[in-house]
C-alpha cells in the first residue's frame, strides 16, 4: 500500500515524551517549542503493525506473555535478508531497550574503575551508562574533515593499549554524525580491539536506516573473531517507530559472554515482555519492509529539502550529509561557535527543541542535532523558526 508521510498527526494527549508540554518546558524552558529532539518519528507505523496490535488489544486479556519460535524467526530472517548475517535463536536475548542493554553489559563485563572507549561526539546516554556504573570515559574523538567524520585509528589504538580499557561502545551507524561506517573501517577498529582484548558493544539500532549509495555492515558479521568478541544491539524501534514498545534484540554468539550477560538479566529480573511488543516486532520484520522502503525515500527528500533551505536562508550553516539514521547534524559554527549560546538562541528565540551539540561531548560545540523524521511541512516550519532567530541575531 501507499503510505502518506505528509499526514500531520496530533500527538497531544498521547503521553508523547517528544511532544508533552511539561517535558518541553522542563527541557527547553517553554511549552510552545516545536520538537525535533528525541529520536522517534512523527509518522504512523506500518499498517500490518497497527493491525496486529489492534487485534491483540481486542482480545481483552493482557496477561504475562512468552516469546514463541515465530518471534525469533522473524528476527533471524530479517537480519539475514536485510544484512546478510545468519544468526541463531540461542544468540538472541531480549531487553526492554538498547540503552538498558548497554548498562547491563557494563555490569556484566566491567568492574568499577575500568575504562570504556567511546567516540565523541556520540549519543549521550553512553556517557551516563559508563559513569553510573562506576567506570571511566575514554574519548577517542572523531575527526571531521569538513565533509564527514572519520575514526582516529592511531588515537584509538593508543588508548586501547591501556590494560584498564576493557570495553568499546561502537555506534554504527553513528548518532549524531550519521556516518555509516565502511566494512574496512569496522575491520580496522575490530582488529585493534581484538589485539588489545577490548570487548565491543555494537549499538546498531539505526542499522536499517541507511540511504542510497551506502551499505551498513554488521560488525559481528565481518569475521568469526569479531562475532566472538562482541555484543550486537538491534531493535525494530528506530526502524519502524516502535520505541515505546520497548523491545530490543541483543545478539551474542559467544556462549561464555552470553552466559555472563544472561546472569545480569536474571539479577535484574529481565525476562517478561509486553504482549503488544511481541506482535509488533513480528509484524514489523515480517510485513514492514515496504513501509520502510517508502520511509527511506521520504527521508531522502527531507534531506534534500534541508540542504536547499540552508543554502538559501542560512548560507553559513551546513547539514553534514546523512549517510544513515534520521538525525541531521547541523554545523552552525559559521554563525556561532559557542554551543551553549547557540542552543539558548534556538530554544529561546527560535522556539525549536533540538538536541544541542554540547550534549554529545567533545566536538559538539557549534552543532545541533535535528530529527527530520517528520512531515515536510513541520520540517519547513522548524527551519523557518531557526533561520529567523539566527538571522536576527547575526545579520
Amino acid at each position: 500500500m501507499k503510505y502518506d508521510f505528509d499526514e500531520i498527526i496530533d500527538r497531544s494527549g498521547t503521553n508523547s515524551a517528544k511532544w508533552d508540554k511539561n517535558t518541553l518546558k522542563e527541557m527547553f524552558g517553554a511549552e510552545d517549542v516545536l520538537p525535533f529532539w528525541v529520536a522517534d518519528m512523527d509518522f504512523k507505523a506500518a499498517q500490518p503493525i497497527i493491525d496486529a496490535v489492534v487485534k491483540r488489544a481486542e482480545h481483552g486479556i493482557y496477561g504475562y506473555s512468552s516469546r514463541t519460535d515465530s518471534y525469533y524467526e522473524s528476527i533471524i530472517n530479517w537480519t539475514k535478508r536485510r544484512h546478510g548475517w545468519e544468526i541463531e535463536k540461542e544468540w538472541i536475548n531480549f531487553t526492554p531497550g538498547v540503552v538498558p542493554a548497554i548498562n547491563y553489559a557494563i555490569q556484566a563485563f566491567c568492574i568499577p574503575g575500568d575504562k570504556i572507549i567511546i567516540q565523541n561526539p556520540v549519543y549521550y546516554p553512553f556517557h551516563d551508562a559508563i559513569k553510573n556504573n562506576g567506570c571511566h570515559i575514554i574519548d577517542s574523538t572523531l575527526k571531521f574533515n569538513g565533509e564527514y567524520y572519520e575514526m582516529d585509528f592511531e588515537d584509538f589504538e593508543n588508548k586501547a593499549k591501556d590494560p584498564k580499557v576493557t570495553l568499546f561502545i561502537l555506534c554504527s551507524p553513528h548518532n549524531p554524525v550519521s556516518r555509516v561506517w565502511t566494512k574496512e573501517e569496522l575491520e580496522k577498529i575490530g582488529d585493534i580491539c581484538c589485539r588489545n582484548n577490548v570487548l565491543v558493544i555494537a549499538d546498531e539500532i539505526h542499522n536499517d536506516l541507511v540511504f542510497s549509495g551506502y551499505k551498513h555492515t554488521m560488525f559481528a558479521s565481518i569475521k568469526e573473531e569479531f562475532a566472538l568478541n562482541s555484543i550486537t544491539c538491534t531493535a525494530p524501534s528506530k526502524t519502524f517507530n516502535l520505541a515505546g514498545m520497548q523491545a530490543s534484540n541483543i545478539i551474542i554468539p559467544n556462549p561464555l559472554l552470553r552466559e555472563r550477560f544472561q546472569r545480569i538479566l536474571e539479577k535484574n529480573a529481565i525476562g517478561g515482555q509486553n504482549p503488544f511488543s511481541i506482535l509488533a516486532l513480528e509484524a514489523a520484520y515480517n510485513e514492514g519492509e515496504d513501509w520502510l522502503n517508502q520511509l527511506l525515500a521520504y527521508l531522502e527528500g527531507n534531506i534534500e529539502f534541508i540542504h536547499e533551505y540552508l543554502k538559501k536562508h542560512l548560507p553559513k550553516a551546513k547539514l553534514i550529509d546523512p549517510q544513515g539514521t534520521y538525525l541531521g547534524w547541523l554545523d552552525f559554527r559559521g554563525y556561532e561557535k559557542d554551543g551553549k549560546k547557540l542552543e539558548s538562541l534556538v530554544y529561546g528565540k527560535g522556539r525549536v527543541a533540538l538536541d544541542g551539540g554540547t550534549w554529545f561531548g567533545n566536538g559538539g560545540d557549534g552543532f545541533i542535532r535535528l530529527n527530520f523524521a517528520c512531515p515536510k511541512i513541520l520540517l519547513k516550519e522548524g527551519l523557518e523558526r531557526i533561520a529567523k532567530a539566527i538571522n536576527e541575531e547575526y545579520n
